[in-house]
């Protein structure tokens, strides 16, 4: 399965998805937030980039962009030719120290275990980013060796089991703000791209709060997920296994793992 932009202490409670809040403009960093969307201006697309397409993509002058860049390469998180600059490796350090400090991801590794065990599949737990999913915990080994999302792989997340989970799950308000905004990319044959069949799957995922998704990333693959709740029922993540579809039926699939995602999903309630 192709990955898309791949990248405890138990006497507290896991964080839950920031809100963006509103920010005291006294409080407010300006050089930080212009530092952060440079180092973000570098994506699939644009690996190397002068001081002025960087600059263009991040609304700069080509010599504030310069001075960014420079500065981030002092740091080490850019290198440059002269000419052009691009990422290193030590900007993956970023996102390393989320999952070496982050609690969710220590909290749920234990029950992620008993689940791939009990089920013989890859099992997820994965929180939303705007857009995308986030794949923050993994346990098992799947039936099909060439299928797996590694720590930290971001999804588009109306192409997920987790993904349309988490979406649906954040209200139908919410929901029609998202599909009149939504850049909606294929995939396959099989996504979803009509809006109104995705505000009819985030209906059905909403009465019924699971989800399942056949096909919509790589072909003969399904995902299928169930909300984590912490003890006030705030949803703060996702819980799914990925396995490869083959001869199983839809409904086979669904009755061998849904009761033991749910079983899970409620035995971490308490430590979320």
């Amino acid at each position: 399965m192709s990955v898309v932009n791949s990248t405890a202490d138990l006497s507290a409670h896991p964080e839950k998805p920031e809100q963006t809040k509103a920010i005291d403009p006294r409080d407010w960093i300006a050089g930080l937030e212009k530092g952060l969307a440079m180092i973000a201006s570098f994506d699939e697309a644009h690996t190397r980039l002068t001081a002025s397409q960087a600059g263009a993509r991040c609304g700069m002058t080509r010599t504030a962009a310069r001075r960014y860049l420079l500065t981030l390469q002092h740091l080490g998180y850019v290198a440059s030719d002269g000419k052009y600059f691009w990422l290193t490796p030590k900007v993956m350090r970023l996102g390393q120290l989320y999952m070496e400090s982050a609690r969710l991801p220590r909290i749920v590794q234990p029950a992620l275990q008993r689940l791939a065990v009990g089920t013989q599949e890859i099992s997820y737990v994965s929180v939303l980013d705007g857009d995308e999913i986030v794949y923050v915990a993994r346990n098992g080994t799947n039936r099909s060796m060439n299928t797996s999302f590694v720590l930290g792989a971001r999804v588009p997340a109306p192409v997920t089991a987790a993904g349309l989970l988490l979406l649906a799950l954040q209200g139908q308000a919410a929901n029609e703000r998202w599909l009149a905004q939504g850049n909606l990319k294929t995939f396959t044959s099989h996504t979803l791209t009509d809006k109104n069949q995705l505000r009819a799957m985030f209906a059905m995922v909403r009465t019924q709060d699971w989800a399942l998704s056949e096909q919509q990333l790589d072909l003969s693959y399904r995902g299928v997920a169930v909300p984590l709740r912490d003890h006030k029922g705030e949803v703060v993540a996702a819980l799914s296994v990925s396995m490869p579809m083959q001869f199983e039926s839809s409904p086979s699939a669904v009755e061998r793992v849904l009761p033991l995602l749910k079983e899970t999903a409620q035995s971490l309630r308490h430590l979320l």
